[in-house]
């Protein structure tokens, strides 16, 4: 993937994204675990099975703010969407809490909070955005496409991207080179607003962008990566480029930890259909697109 050229100016630095393996898309909410030692777990069984049940909590938090987000329209929806919760993964992105204390019924008791990534099973939760239109409808759970104008791109030509979501989101965009090279384009110094309206088909550089992406060497593979995600997104470290560079940023998060600390995300609301006392939760989708860059 070639250097990317922002207004003229070739911006050298080395970065990996994050690692492979993250789902394409998934919930992040909060979720409590308990458990007592009694008389035939040891302190760190507890603690363990404290976890496990905060785990089990947090798939049963994603299922029941999807569901309550998802207008369901027939029983092959309904059943792919328990199906995919029910092969759900988790991931947890941070610890919130954690701590010993005595029950006087129970004796000692231990309970950790967490912040967690749940994963739904890939296949299922295609099925359903298929069958609910895609990015045509904002009752399915968050969908966010990412695109370029063309696949190919040679020396001197610039990239245009372009992004559409099902239903309000906001948005990180990531660009990688061929060299390693990483910058976040969006948001950026000149257009701090990050949030998107659902069915648009947004333009990137545009509106308040002072950037262009302009094809240099070394040429190559390149990635642009999306993090989406119903609430603000965690975040990351940058360095401002300077005016010169159209406001962008180097992304200075080791390549490991982006995904990570995106997802942690600052949960400020339950959305629309959610019951009162319904723990926090937000969907997030992850996405990318290659393109190839070569000289004239």
């Amino acid at each position: 993937m070639s250097r990317l050229r922002v207004i003229l100016l070739c911006v050298v630095f080395s970065l990996g994204l994050c690692p492979a393996g993250y789902a394409a898309q998934s919930a992040i909410t909060e979720a409590d675990g308990y458990s007592c030692m009694g008389v035939d777990k040891s302190r760190k069984q507890t603690e363990q099975e404290a976890l496990a049940d905060a785990k089990r909590n947090a798939v049963e938090n994603a299922k029941t703010h999807v569901k309550s987000q998802t207008t369901v329209k027939d029983l092959q929806i309904e059943e792919d969407l328990i199906n995919a919760y029910a092969q759900a993964s988790v991931r947890i992105v941070q610890e919130l809490e954690r701590g010993w204390y005595r029950d006087a019924v129970s004796g000692d008791c231990f309970k950790i909070r967490i912040q967690a990534e749940v994963i739904p099973e890939e296949g299922a939760m295609s099925r359903i955005g298929q069958e609910k239109g895609g990015l045509a409808d904002p009752a399915a759970p968050l969908n966010v496409k990412i695109w370029t104008d063309r696949k190919t791109y040679r020396q001197g030509e610039r990239i245009k991207i372009y992004l559409q979501g099902n239903k309000p989101f906001y948005a990180r965009i990531l660009y990688k080179d061929a060299g390693g090279n990483l910058l976040q384009l969006l948001p950026n110094a000149h257009r701090r607003e990050n949030y998107f309206n659902g069915g648009v088909i947004y333009e990137l550089p545009a509106g308040d962008d002072r950037f262009e992406l302009e094809v240099s060497p070394p040429f190559g593979m390149e990635n642009v990566l999306i993090y989406a995600g119903t609430a603000p997104l965690g975040d990351l470290d940058l360095k401002e480029m300077g005016a010169a560079a159209g406001g962008v940023y180097q992304v200075q998060t080791e390549g490991a930890e982006i995904g990570l600390k995106t997802r942690g995300i600052k949960i400020t609301g339950k959305g629309e259909g959610a019951a009162p006392n319904a723990p926090a939760t937000a969907e997030f989708v992850e996405s990318s697109v290659g393109l190839t860059t070569g000289s004239r």
